[in-house]
């Protein structure tokens, strides 16, 4: 069971090493400009491996539930599902439901781990296999594997490296779990930290803020929301951005927000520190550097962006 584009190694590795007798995902979904149905990654990656597949709007009634009992799964997998379980699914197979979750739980639990790891300049994340019960994120664990943040990390490498960690973890201790040689450890509830749904709003810069943490910020909404301030009554897309170190006083006096160059750099004064810019895309026009942002609009330097 599962979605995006995580979920598409789990799938890939258990079709390798497993018996997939179905997937379930979720139904298509209109997307691009002209809203057409999309299909997920999942169900791209089921169709070409020719396995049975279903695509619930919701399993919330227990009849919704009758195509997986067809199947007769001794375990299903979850990865990025992207909805509740019921109990009557979870209590489905023998050996239950197994979720590939892109935390070190109890840390992060809920639907953006990823991001969250980031924004708190966590120095390292992993994958947790966990058992999964009907709480959210709560069940015991099987195994972690941890990996480390690099400096420059965003959203995307990070997923991309932990989906294929998950897979990875799948293929090593799936066949000990369902053998029922590896037990499920209880979390500490008392460590768990939570990771809401990311919004489109957690993209936008608050410059009061000091300039690492706008930095993480930046890093953890790529690539979606992006990361983004107003800019002469427009949205302006900050792709790449460096927390600036400097011996230079010049904007230590400035309002937040405000545009100054010192040499070649392009910075935005901050909370504390600066921020340099280094790539960025207003709206309805092509990503650029910002040095040819600046010769398109040289009055950016010395504005104020708004927070």
């Amino acid at each position: 069971m599962g979605t995006p584009d995580f979920a598409v190694p789990a799938l890939e590795g258990l079709i390798a090493t497993q018996t997939v007798v179905g997937v379930v995902t979720q139904p298509d979904r209109p997307a691009g400009r002209g809203q057409s149905l999309r299909p997920s990654p999942v169900k791209v990656c089921a169709e070409a491996h020719d396995i049975p597949l279903y695509q619930p709007a919701s399993l919330r009634k227990p009849e919704m539930a009758e195509p997986l009992a067809r199947w007769r799964p001794e375990a299903i997998v979850v990865a990025a599902y992207g909805l509740i379980l019921p109990a009557h699914v979870l209590q489905l197979p023998p050996r239950g439901c197994i979720n590939v979750h892109a935390s070190l739980l109890p840390r992060w639990r809920g639907a953006a781990p990823i991001q969250y790891a980031i924004l708190a300049g966590d120095r390292q994340t992993g994958v947790s296999l966990m058992q999964m019960d009907e709480g959210l994120d709560t069940g015991p664990v099987f195994v972690r594997c941890a990996v480390t943040i690099d400096e420059r990390e965003t959203a995307s490498s990070l997923h991309d490296r932990l989906a294929e960690l998950g897979a990875a973890m799948l293929r090593e201790h799936l066949p000990a779990i369902l053998r029922g040689e590896l037990q499920a450890q209880p979390q500490d509830d008392d460590e768990a930290t939570y990771a809401p749904m990311i919004k489109k709003e957690d993209g936008r810069l608050d410059w009061t803020e000091d300039s690492e943490a706008l930095d993480r910020r930046v890093r953890a909404m790529t690539p979606w929301p992006g990361a983004f301030t107003t800019w002469d009554g427009r949205r302006l897309k900050l792709l790449d951005v460096r927390p600036h170190q400097s011996s230079d006083s010049a904007g230590e006096s400035l309002a937040p927000g405000t545009v100054w160059q010192a040499g070649d750099a392009v910075l935005v004064a901050t909370g504390e520190g600066a921020l340099q810019l280094v790539r960025v895309q207003l709206a309805g026009k092509s990503a650029m550097d910002v040095s040819d942002f600046i010769n398109g609009y040289p009055h950016f330097t010395g504005s104020r962006l708004d927070s």
